[in-house]
C-alpha cells in the first residue's frame, strides 16, 4: 500500500503537562483508524498535529505530494451568514454538482430533511452538525480525519456515515482517521485502532471488539494498578462475545483467544436476582400510561400510547430528533401531564431523570467536588445477594474515574465528562427506584461509558434511556421501544423486538415512502435513486386494504397480549427460575411475530400509498 502521510519524534506538550513525548506513526492508503483514550489524554491535539491544524513542539509531519486532507473539526465552525446550500456545494451551480453520485448521496444521507435555501443561523445544533459533515464529505479526499462526528447525530445519520464512509474509497485507497467514544461506529468502520495514553500512541489489530481482546492481554500483563481496568475490560468483552456476536466477525478478532479469556465472566447483568429486589423495592405497579397522549397548542405529538412498565424493566427509546422521546420521558417522570389518557403511578415509585442540562449542579457550582459530596449520604449500596457493596460517596467518585487530587476542584472546572459523571452520582445518591437517562453518554470517553455501564449493571431498579449511542443502548437496556409516526403522523410507541436494526427498517421504509409522495407530489425533485411504490388499483388495492386492516388488528392484539404477559412475570415467583425463563421465551416468539407483522404493514402502505 502507498503511503500517505507520516510522523516522526511528534513531541506536544502545554505549560502544566506533556501530551506526548517523541510518538512515530505512519498512514497508508488503504488505513481506517479509529483513535481512542481518555479525555484529555491529547486525541483531539493528535489529529490536529497529523492534518496540519497543530505544530509540534518538536519533530515533523510529513505528506506525499498532492496528497489532500479533508477535517471535520469538534467546534462547530459554520458561517451563519450563509444558507444551507452555500455551505454544502458553495457557488458551484446546481446543474454541475447535481451530476455528482456522491454529492447527491451525501446530500439524500444528512440533509433530505432540511430546506436546502434555509439560512444555516436557525439550524438546531444536530441539523448544524449534518451541515458540517455534508460539506465536507461532498469533497474530494485522500484522507479524511473526524473529530467526534457523531456528536449530536442521531441513530440513523450514525448510520448512514458508517455505511458512507464503508464505500466512499476502494478497499486499498484513500485513508480514515476518526477519534469518537461511539464504539458501535468504530466497531463498523475501523480495521485499526489506535489508543493514547501515557504520552504514547498504542496500535491495536482491527476495530473496538478486536482492540478490547488486545487490551485485555496487555492488562493482564501489567501492572497491579492497571487492574480496575483490566476487568472494567475483561466484562465488555464478555458482553461483546455473549451479547452482541455479529462484531465477533470482524477481521483479526481471535475468536478462540476471547472465550478462553472469558470462560469464567458471569454475564454482565444477574437479570432474575435484579427483578427480585425490583420488585421488592418497587411492588408490582411502577408506571402505567394507557391511551395517553398529548397536544401542544395545535401539534398533537403522541397519541395512543399503552405502555406499562414493569419493576427492573431496562428500556431503550429511539426516534428521530423532535419525535417525542423527551415528551415520552416526562409523561413517565411525570414533568409532563397528558392531554389524553391517564397515567397510573405506583405507590413507592421514586422517578430521577438524568437530563442533558446540568441542573443538579447549578447550586453548587462554584463548590469544590470535595463539598458537594460531604453533605450527601453516608454510604450508597449497589449489588444482589453477596455480591452486594457498601461504598462510600467517595469510593464510588473514584469507581467512576475520579482522582484523590479532582475531589478539591470547582465543579465549573471540572471537564464536561467528569460534570456528567458528577450529576449522575448526585442522581444515584437520591435512591430513586426508576432512573430516567436522556442523552448520558455526552463528553464521555470509552473507559469511562465502560464504568459508568458496570454501574448500572448492579442498579436495581427500572432503567429508562434515550441515546443515539447505539453501543450504549444496547449495553445496558434489554429491549428497545420506538416513536414512529402513524399514517396521521402523529407519533405511536411501537415495541422493537428486533432491537436497533428493526428500527432502522421501519425508518428506512417510513424515508421511502414519504420519498415517493414527495415524487408524486412535485415530480422529477425526489432524491436521486429513490422512486414511487408501483400503484395499485381494484381489485389487487381492496385485497391489500383488507390484509392491512387485518394485519393491524392481528398487531394490535399481540401488543396487547405481550403487555399482558410482561405484567404478569411481577406475579410469578421469581424463585422458579424455569418458569420466568419458559415466560420470557413465550413473549420472545410473540414479539418476533409483531415484528414480521409489522414489516408486511409497511409494505402494503407503501403499496397503498
Amino acid at each position: 500500500m502507498a503511503h500517505l502521510l507520516g510522523a516522526e519524534g511528534l513531541h506536544l506538550e502545554f505549560p502544566t503537562k506533556v501530551v506526548f513525548d517523541s510518538i512515530t506513526l505512519g498512514l497508508e492508503e488503504g488505513d481506517r483508524i479509529g483513535i481512542v483514550g481518555r479525555n484529555g489524554d491529547g486525541k483531539s491535539s493528535l489529529l490536529a498535529m497529523l492534518a496540519g491544524r497543530m505544530t509540534p513542539d518538536a519533530g515533523r509531519v510529513t505528506m506525499r505530494a498532492g496528497t489532500r486532507i479533508g477535517v471535520l473539526d469538534q467546534a462547530d465552525t459554520l458561517d451563519d451568514s450563509l444558507t444551507i446550500a452555500q455551505s454544502v456545494v458553495g457557488g458551484v451551480p446546481e446543474h454541475e454538482w447535481a451530476g455528482d453520485a456522491r454529492v447527491r448521496d451525501v446530500i439524500r444521507g444528512l440533509l433530505a430533511d432540511l430546506d436546502w435555501d434555509a439560512p444555516v443561523a436557525g439550524l438546531s445544533g444536530g441539523q448544524r452538525r449534518r451541515v458540517a459533515l455534508a460539506a465536507l464529505l461532498v469533497g474530494e479526499w485522500d484522507i479524511v480525519a473526524l473529530d467526534e462526528p457523531t456528536n449530536h447525530l442521531d441513530v440513523e445519520a450514525i448510520t448512514w456515515l458508517a455505511g458512507h464512509l464503508k464505500k466512499r474509497w476502494p478497499a486499498n485507497a484513500g485513508a480514515l482517521l476518526v477519534v469518537t467514544h461511539d464504539r458501535w461506529f468504530l466497531d463498523e468502520v475501523c480495521t485499526e485502532t489506535w489508543e493514547v495514553h501515557d504520552r504514547i500512541v498504542e496500535p491495536f489489530e482491527g476495530g473496538y471488539a478486536a482492540y478490547i481482546l488486545q487490551r485485555v492481554e496487555r492488562d493482564r500483563m501489567a501492572a497491579a494498578t492497571e487492574a480496575k481496568r483490566q476487568n472494567l475490560a475483561r466484562k465488555e468483552l464478555a458482553w461483546l462475545r455473549r451479547g452482541a456476536p455479529a462484531r465477533t466477525s470482524k477481521p483479526k478478532f481471535r475468536i478462540d483467544a476471547a472465550n478462553a479469556l472469558i470462560a469464567d465472566e458471569p454475564p454482565v447483568r444477574d437479570s432474575v436476582s435484579l427483578q427480585s429486589l425490583a420488585v421488592s423495592r418497587l411492588g408490582k405497579d411502577v408506571v402505567d400510561l394507557i391511551d395517553a397522549g398529548l397536544t401542544y397548542g395545535e401539534r398533537e405529538v403522541l397519541r395512543d400510547v399503552e405502555w406499562r412498565i414493569a419493576p427492573g424493566e431496562r428500556t431503550g427509546i429511539l426516534g428521530v430528533n423532535g419525535a417525542g422521546k423527551s415528551t415520552l420521558l416526562g409523561l413517565v417522570s411525570g414533568a409532563v401531564a397528558p392531554t389524553a389518557g391517564r397515567i397510573k403511578r405506583g405507590k413507592t415509585v421514586r422517578v430521577r431523570t438524568l437530563t442533558q442540562r446540568l441542573d443538579e449542579l447549578t447550586e453548587v457550582w462554584r463548590d469544590p467536588v470535595r463539598t458537594v459530596i460531604a453533605g450527601l449520604r453516608t454510604s450508597y449500596t449497589f449489588g444482589t445477594g453477596s455480591k452486594a457493596q457498601e461504598l462510600t460517596p467517595g469510593q464510588l467518585l473514584e469507581r467512576l474515574g475520579f482522582s484523590s487530587a479532582q475531589l478539591s476542584t470547582p465543579v465549573k472546572d471540572l471537564s464536561g465528562g467528569q460534570q456528567r459523571r458528577l450529576q449522575l452520582l448526585l442522581v444515584l445518591l437520591d435512591q430513586p427506584n426508576v432512573l430516567i437517562l436522556d442523552e448520558p453518554t455526552n463528553d464521555m470517553d470509552t473507559d469511562m461509558l465502560a464504568a459508568i455501564e458496570d454501574l448500572l449493571d448492579s442498579w436495581p431498579g427500572t432503567l429508562l434511556v434515550v441515546s443515539h449511542d447505539r453501543y450504549f443502548l444496547e449495553r445496558v437496556t434489554d429491549q428497545q421501544y420506538a416513536i414512529l409516526p402513524g399514517a396521521d403522523g402523529v407519533g405511536r410507541l411501537r415495541h422493537l423486538p428486533g432491537g436497533v436494526d428493526e428500527y432502522l427498517t421501519l425508518r428506512s421504509a417510513l424515508s421511502s415512502r414519504s420519498s415517493s409522495e414527495r415524487s408524486e407530489t412535485r415530480p422529477g425533485e425526489s432524491p436521486p435513486g429513490v422512486s414511487a411504490s408501483p400503484a395499485l388499483d381494484g381489485a389487487a388495492r381492496r385485497t391489500a386494504e383488507k390484509e392491512a386492516s387485518s394485519l393491524e388488528r392481528r398487531i394490535e392484539k399481540l401488543t396487547a397480549q405481550i403487555d399482558a404477559a410482561k405484567h404478569s412475570l411481577a406475579d410469578h415467583a421469581q424463585s422458579d427460575y424455569a418458569g420466568l425463563a419458559e415466560k420470557m421465551t413465550d413473549i420472545t416468539a410473540l414479539e418476533d411475530e409483531v415484528a414480521e407483522l409489522e414489516l408486511r404493514w409497511f409494505d402494503l402502505t407503501e403499496q397503498l400509498g
